[in-house]
């Protein structure tokens, strides 16, 4: 998709915006990642994302089944 010239120009004023530049600075410096505790990924907290993301996906829960593999080749 190509740009329009007004397009082109707003995204140009914008690169050289210094508020914007403090902005995502100041974005960049404080997020965080709410699957990582103490530097480490909790297995739970993924597990639960996951689980409240199928949800909002309206996916039916799939009951799990064992992983049998009887000829793996690499």
């Amino acid at each position: 998709m190509k740009l329009s010239e007004q397009e082109r120009e707003e995204l140009l004023a914008l690169s050289k915006s210094d508020a914007l530049r403090r902005d995502m600075a100041h974005v960049a410096a404080t997020r965080h990642n709410p699957l990582v505790v103490d530097g480490v990924i909790d297995p739970d907290r993924v597990v639960e994302f996951l689980t409240q993301y199928n949800e909002c996906l309206n996916h039916p829960f799939k009951v799990p089944r064992p992983f049998i593999e009887t000829n793996m080749k690499l």
